[in-house]
C-alpha cells in the first residue's frame, strides 16, 4: 500500500478498522520531517502487502489530530494497534527503528 496523507475522517476510518498504524505527524517547515518523506515512503513500499497501514498527518492542515494525540513537536511517529496508541518516537530516527517496531508489533 502506498504512502497515506491522512484527513482527520480518513485517519478515523484507518484506526477504526484496527491493526497495524505507523503514522508520521509532520509539518511542511520542518526540516528532519522532510528528511524522514522518503524513510516513510520507503517503508511503505517494503511493507506493502503486509498488515500495516503507514501514513502521514500534516500537523498544520489537521491540527485536532496533533492535538487529540498531544503532538507537541515534529516529527513524531505514533504506531497504533487495534485503535490504541502502543509506541511513540519523537524526532527523525535511522530506518531501522521504525521497522523493527512495526516488526515487533505485525
Amino acid at each position: 500500500m502506498a504512502l497515506i496523507h491522512f484527513n482527520q475522517a480518513g485517519f478515523d476510518k484507518a484506526l477504526n478498522a484496527g491493526g497495524l498504524m505507523m503514522v508520521d505527524f509532520w509539518a511542511t517547515w520542518c526540516g528532519p520531517c522532510k528528511m524522514l518523506t522518503p524513510v516513510m515512503e520507503s517503508l511503505a513500499q517494503d511493507y506493502e502487502g503486509k498488515a500495516v497501514t503507514i501514513g502521514k498527518v500534516d500537523v498544520d492542515e489537521e491540527g485536532a489530530l496533533a492535538q487529540r494525540y498531544g503532538v507537541m513537536s515534529v516529527p513524531t511517529v505514533i504506531f497504533f494497534k487495534n485503535g490504541e496508541e502502543i509506541d511513540r518516537k519523537v524526532g527523525a530516527m535511522p530506518p531501522a527503528v521504525y521497522s523493527a517496531a512495526i516488526d515487533a508489533n505485525l
